[in-house]
This record gives C-alpha cells, sequence and structure tokens, in this order.
C-alpha cells in the first residue's frame, strides 16, 4: 500500500505535460471530530493516489483543509468518493478563478494538530457558535453600510496584492497574531458596529467568528466561501465587485488576478507590480513581489548574496545548507532587510 510520494516535482511535471489533460484546481474545508486522523489521512492518501489527486491536505481531530488539484475527466470519480464520506457528504468546493495545470505537484496529507494555525484554546469558548454567513450580494450590501467595519482576516503578503475595498489589512505575518491585534483596535465597537471578515476561501473566519462573539462582538459576519466563492457569484450573477487586485493562493500559482487593478509593487525596484516569487537559493526561499526587469537583472534572486549563492553548483549549494535552519527566513514573507521597497 503506497502512502508516500514516488514521484518529484519535476517527473510529475512532465508526466502531465505528455498527458495532455486539464486539471481542477480546487479547495475546500470541513470542521469535523476525526477520532483518528492518522488512519482517515492513509484512507484519503490511498484512494487520492489512485484518482491521481495532488495538492497539500491537512488533517487535525477537528477536521479537514484541503487544497489540491483533480483531471477533469475525474472530478467526478472524486466529487463521488468525497460524498461517500458522511461528513463530506455535499460539501462546497471551491473551484480556482483561474486554472493552472501544474497548481500542485505533489500528493501530501499531513496531520496537524489544527487545520489552521490559531494559536486558541478551542475548549475556552464555543467553536460552533459562528458569525452569520454572508452571500456576495449580502457581502456588498453589508460593505456600504457605514455601521459596517470590514476586516481582512489573511496575512500582509495576501492582502499587499488585493483585498476589498475600504477594509482594514493587519499587517501580520500569521494569522494567530491579528485575533489579538483586532479584538484590541475594535474594542470600542463591540456592540455598535458591523464586524464583517473575509479570507481566501472562508476557514479562518469560521474560527475567528467564533472567538470575537466569544470575545463580545455582537454583530459578527462573514463572507461564505471567501473570495474565491465571491468572484464567483459575482460573475455567475453578474453583481458589482468590490475586490481590487489579486486573490493570493497557496499553490504554485500564487496568485489569481481578480480585477485589473496593481495594488502593490516590486519589492526590490517600486514598479508597479504583484507577481509573487520564491528567492532562487533554495537556502532561503524567500517569498517576495519581484518584477520582470527585476527578475531577469536578479536572476530570480532576493538579493546579491542568494545570486552568488544560486550560481553555484547543486552539491556546492547542498554543502552549505547542510546542517542550518532556514524556517525563519523563509517565513518573513517579503519582510528581509534585503528588499528596499517590502511592504
Amino acid at each position: 500500500m503506497q502512502l508516500y510520494n514516488k514521484l518529484s516535482a519535476e517527473e510529475r511535471a512532465q508526466l502531465i505535460d505528455e498527458s495532455g489533460e486539464d486539471r481542477l484546481t480546487i479547495s475546500f474545508y470541513q470542521y469535523h471530530h476525526i477520532k483518528n486522523p492518522t488512519i482517515f489521512r492513509n484512507y484519503l492518501f490511498v484512494n487520492w493516489n489512485e484518482q491521481e489527486v495532488l495538492g497539500r491536505i491537512y488533517i487535525a481531530s477537528e477536521g479537514i483543509n484541503a487544497q489540491l488539484s483533480v483531471p477533469s475527466r475525474r472530478f467526478y470519480e472524486f466529487k463521488e468518493f468525497l460524498d461517500s464520506i458522511p461528513f463530506l457528504k455535499d460539501i462546497r468546493l471551491n473551484i480556482a478563478i483561474e486554472q493552472d495545470n501544474k497548481s500542485f505537484l505533489k500528493l501530501k496529507v499531513k496531520v496537524r494538530n489544527k487545520i489552521v494555525a490559531d494559536g486558541l484554546n478551542d475548549d475556552t469558548f464555543d467553536v460552533t457558535n459562528k458569525g452569520v454567513h454572508l452571500s456576495a450580494k449580502e457581502f456588498n450590501e453589508m460593505l456600504a453600510d457605514p455601521n459596517t467595519i470590514c476586516v481582512d482576516m489573511r496575512n500582509h503578503y495576501e492582502s499587499e496584492i488585493g483585498h476589498f475595498q475600504g477594509a482594514v489589512t493587519p499587517d501580520v505575518d500569521t494569522f494567530r497574531d491579528s485575533l489579538d491585534i483586532i479584538e484590541e483596535d475594535l474594542k470600542d465597537h463591540k456592540e455598535d458596529k458591523n464586524l464583517v471578515m473575509y479570507c481566501t476561501g472562508g476557514i479562518r473566519c469560521e474560527k475567528a467568528s467564533a472567538y470575537y462573539k466569544h470575545k463580545g462582538f455582537k454583530n459578527v459576519y462573514q463572507l461564505e466561501g471567501g473570495i474565491i466563492e465571491y468572484v464567483r457569484q459575482t460573475k455567475a450573477d453578474n453583481l458589482e465587485n468590490k475586490f481590487i487586485g489579486k486573490n493570493f493562493v497557496f499553490d504554485h500559482r500564487r496568485g489569481e488576478r481578480v480585477s485589473d487593478d496593481v495594488i502593490s509593487q516590486c519589492h526590490q525596484c517600486g514598479a508597479p507590480c504583484d507577481e509573487h516569487v520564491n528567492c532562487d537559493n533554495q537556502a532561503c526561499h524567500l517569498l517576495f513581489i519581484q518584477c520582470k526587469s527585476c527578475r531577469e537583472k536578479m536572476n530570480n534572486c532576493c538579493s546579491d548574496e542568494c545570486m552568488s549563492v544560486a550560481a553555484l553548483p547543486e552539491d556546492e549549494q547542498k554543502k552549505l545548507r547542510r546542517g542550518r535552519s532556514v524556517s525563519n527566513k523563509i517565513f518573513k514573507k517579503g519582510r528581509s532587510e534585503a528588499l528596499r521597497f517590502k511592504k
């Protein structure tokens, strides 16, 4: 029984090219008590590996959080499999705005303590007492209400390239950082304002809305299905789109174009740009915004130092990386001192 990937990302990319088949990028989540996350993880991996599913899926005792891609020809087989799992039957699937056959190149199903790292003690409040879900139409109407405070529950590198007009965009690196900051900033409006939240696909708002109700906020709302579902509904129902820029996504695409507005800048030269890249120096792998001109000039790197390292033979790069922890740099998400025009 195969429980892990046997192909590299490069080998998988070649197979995708050779197949000539289109794939669908999909995301979904569900909070549900899972008695044995490891057994459930293995069950999903075996079945999804056979269905040629690729992606990044987190399993915890509290539920599942999935971003994945599936061959278009096997979508209904994939959906039938989900429906065979009682707590996933008829689950809402967020279909990507822009499709890319190589959005994911491996199948990674991981067991975690939580499906979203929120830093909360779930035993201290009722996680099922969530905010009111809003459709795209209702969300637009709520934004027009002067008593509404709209809050982006995503991180700075996500909202930097796109957000809703007039939204509060906390300058934070992680979801857990935003929770206390938002409560402190809005402490004087717990009863007289509508707290309306949104995120990429809705999962962060599920927990945050319950948390803020526990903290005394009286009028708590959340965008159903997040930005992805909002864009789908605005197109399907011919509604006004109030999101400007790009929606950051956690796969190889790194972003989906929602409007033509470019609201961010290259972190190296300051030119208008909203293309996220990862530094080519694998010992760095910093996520930052880089324009085409700087990409060519810097050889896809964030600094002269990284450019020098990336130019070395691979075996020498591995020697330099050996025994070094770089995770703190990886997750700076554009905060590096080497970037002159970072947010």
